[in-house]
């Protein structure tokens, strides 16, 4: 797996929230990749499930694969507070 995407920036990206993705979950990038990936449907189910399920610890070695582009810890939390500000948006309309 190649190292972690720096130069795209995802901010409110929506396309991206439908996309697929593979997550990986541990407590450091060596053990996530070791205990596989779990593939979700869309990106939004990745990082809900990442963020809002799994253990915290969990999290430190966080990756979520999309496409050919691979999204560390610190993306894939601001990922989720951008899909807080989506849902809020459509609450509001």
């Amino acid at each position: 797996m190649a190292g972690v995407c720096r130069q795209k920036d995802y901010r409110m990206n929506t396309q991206i929230f439908t996309a697929p993705g593979d997550l990986f979950l541990g407590s450091d990038a060596a053990t996530a990749l070791s205990q596989g990936a779990r593939r979700f449907s869309s990106v939004a189910k990745a990082v809900r499930f990442a963020m809002e399920q799994a253990a915290p610890v969990s999290l430190k070695g966080a990756m979520l694969k999309v496409g050919e582009d691979t999204l560390g810890p610190h993306q894939i939390r601001r990922l989720h507070q951008q899909l807080a500000t989506v849902d809020q948006a459509r609450l509001r309309a």
